[in-house]
């Protein structure tokens, strides 16, 4: 018997919510010239470059992406950014992953920005699965979820289609 997979966002509610969460960056860092969202790699990133469009439009801020690479098997690895510690230190971070699961990248990424002196940090997520192991937040997040710990939330940023849902 094949899983059927349950749609929790389609692709006109992921466009609001990235809009949505793009508005409330926007608040965040509504004295800030710049932003940096660092995205983590794969589908953090994806939702991080959509974000910058986004704020681009609404906002006079400047959105610099920048790519987080976390071993997600293993996160005590060496943790790489497409930026220089140069060009993110005193400035306003927001880490951004697609799903929030156990939020093992998530913690580890916050844990390695914090090296760094930084005007402000904030996370975003679109999906909230609420079985977090570390303590770790999001300030930001599309849409909150209660599944069982046998459920997995799947993000599909499709070229024409984007859709997020549950298997």
């Amino acid at each position: 018997m094949e899983a059927t997979k349950n749609i929790i966002l389609t692709h006109d509610e992921i466009n609001h919510k990235i809009k949505r969460i793009a508005y409330q960056i926007y608040e965040s860092n509504v004295y800030e010239e710049e932003v940096i969202l660092a995205g983590i790699d794969s589908n953090g990133y994806v939702l991080a470059k959509k974000l910058k469009s986004v704020l681009s439009k609404i906002s006079p801020i400047k959105p610099i992406l920048c790519k987080v690479s976390i071993d997600k098997k293993n996160p005590r690895n060496e943790i790489k950014t497409s930026l220089s510690i140069e060009e993110y230190q005193n400035k306003s971070i927001v880490l951004i992953d697609d799903v929030l699961n156990s939020g093992t990248a998530l913690i580890y990424g916050v844990r390695f920005f914090l090296d760094v002196p930084l005007k402000q940090f904030k996370t975003a997520v679109l999906v909230n699965r609420n079985h977090k192991k570390y303590p770790v937040k999001a300030d930001f997040k599309g849409i909150s979820l209660s599944t069982s710990l046998n459920e997995h939330v799947t993000v599909d940023f499709d070229a024409k289609h984007y859709e997020a849902y549950l298997d």
